[in-house]
This record gives C-alpha cells, structure tokens and sequence, in this order.
C-alpha cells in the first residue's frame, strides 16, 4: 500500500509532542517507538535542546539513529559523539544577541558543550535546567569570546506576543545569515540558517538513505512547520496552534491525551494487508 503505510523514518520532535507538559515519556509512547522499530520503521528525535538535553531519552526509547539537537545546529549518534555540527557566523551571534536584548528579551548563548546565562534567576532559568538535567554557566556578559563558537542563541520572555513579534524582526533583520523561529511560545530560537528542522530531514534523509517523502514528521510550534513541509506525511498535534495544524497533514490528540502515540497506531503502524 502506498501513502502513508510506506513509511520507512518516523522524525518527532521533543518537547510538546514526544513528551507531556510535565516532561513525561509516557509507557503508551515507548510502547509504539518498539513497535516502529520491529516492522522496521526507524525512529529519530529533534529538539531545539542541546543533544545532552536529549541523553535521558536515549535509553528509555533504544535509539539507534541520529539525533539532531539545537534544530539540526548539532547531529550527534546515541553515544553522544559528534557527527556534525552547524555555528553562527560570530558577527551575526553578536547582531542577534543585541537585537534581543534591545528588544526587551532575555537571551541565553548555547555553543555545543555549554549553556550561558547572565542571571541565574531570570524567567524559564530553573525550568530549563531540570528539563535538560545540566546547569548553565552564568556571564556577567556575552563576550566576543563566548559569540565565536555559536550554536543556538534563545530569546526569553513571558510576554508571547513579544516573542512572536521579536520572531518576525529577528526573519527581517537576520534574513538569510540565520534561522529565527518559536521552539515555545516564550522561546525564540536563533541558529544557522541551515539549522533548521526542514534541513534536519533533509540531513536524516541523506545520513540514513531514506527518501523524504518515506519521512513521516510530527511536531507542535512554528518551527516544526519547516519539516512538515520536507516530509511526505506530517502530524500536527493538538495542542498545536491553529496556524500550526493548517500546515500539517493530519491532527492528533494533545501531548497530554497520548496523541502521539494514537496517530502512531493510527497513521503510520499500518495493518498488514491481507
């Protein structure tokens, strides 16, 4: 059968989509990534995380492929060894930390072994650290030095329509020397213009010799719409943003309802014809 039961990679991003709100890998999840894996679907993750934010999931979900971290700003394997990796060119590391700060965000500075921080106590600081299980190293400032080796700079606020409106300045100004998307509402990732979740397939494709349209994607905010649209099929969660599911060829439930785990058996764990 050909559509949707010619599925040969399953790419899903992490956070609001794998997980639940609290972070959770639920059994109904590890229960499908087996079953993907025994009829022979491969399975892969993507995150705006760092790929040590990712290392927890790695054992839980038996992964054998690439994992693409910062939004493909750093393909590592499993065992965490670098296989390559995307930075920012220095001069636009420093334009995008100045664009967000004068624009009334916080921003943190990520190269691929640490995260740097100004303020320990700033917004979404504790919240991230348990997330990714490691701590950010604290900067009085962002120094030519720390902007040389850039993988991800993230913009912070609690006020959305901020982020979202520092997101489309951040496209405007940056254009094509960068990567500017919402991995949250109160996130704003800013990577190498060729760190991005549509490259990431394009890059999985290439490393496991799967075509894209055998790539089924499955993601929740704005910057997983760049796979859905590399994929040949790609599933929006429920708890995505409308302008999100518009772009995805079919819905599931919220991260909180197993809605991967129900488009899985639905969609993509396809009877055996008879």
């Amino acid at each position: 059968m050909s559509g949707e039961c010619d599925i040969r990679l399953l790419l899903a991003d992490v956070d609001g989509t794998l997980l639940t709100r609290d972070k959770v890998l639920t059994e109904a999840a590890k229960a499908v990534v087996r079953e993907l894996q025994t009829v022979g679907i491969a399975f892969a993750i993507t995150s705006g995380r760092p790929p040590r934010g990712m290392a927890m999931l790695i054992e839980p979900l038996a992964l054998r492929t690439p994992i693409a971290g910062f939004n493909g700003g750093v393909f590592v394997h499993p065992d965490l060894s670098v296989i390559e990796s995307r930075t920012l060119d220095p001069a636009t590391a420093k334009q995008t930390v100045a664009l967000i700060l004068n624009q009334g965000l916080d921003a943190w500075v990520y190269t691929a072994e640490k995260w740097l921080i100004r303020n320990l106590d700033a917004p979404h600081v504790a919240r991230e650290t348990w997330t990714v299980k490691f701590d950010a190293e604290v900067v009085a400032a962002f120094t030519d030095a720390h902007l040389t080796h850039v993988v991800k700079i993230v913009g912070i606020s609690d006020d959305l329509e901020l982020v979202a409106a520092c997101e489309k300045l951040a496209q405007k100004t940056l254009g094509e020397k960068a990567s500017a998307a919402r991995s949250q509402p109160y996130y704003l990732d800013v990577t190498h213009p060729q760190a991005n979740k549509g490259a990431v397939v394009a890059t999985l494709s290439k490393l496991l010799n799967i075509p894209p349209e055998k790539i089924v994607t499955f993601g929740d905010m704005p910057n997983d719409v760049l796979m859905f649209r590399k994929s040949g099929l790609s599933i929006a969660m429920g708890n995505s943003s409308d302008e999100v599911k518009a772009q995805a060829s079919a819905v599931t439930d919220s991260n909180e309802d197993e809605g991967f785990a129900n488009a899985v058996r639905k969609l993509v764990l396809c009877p055996t014809a008879a």
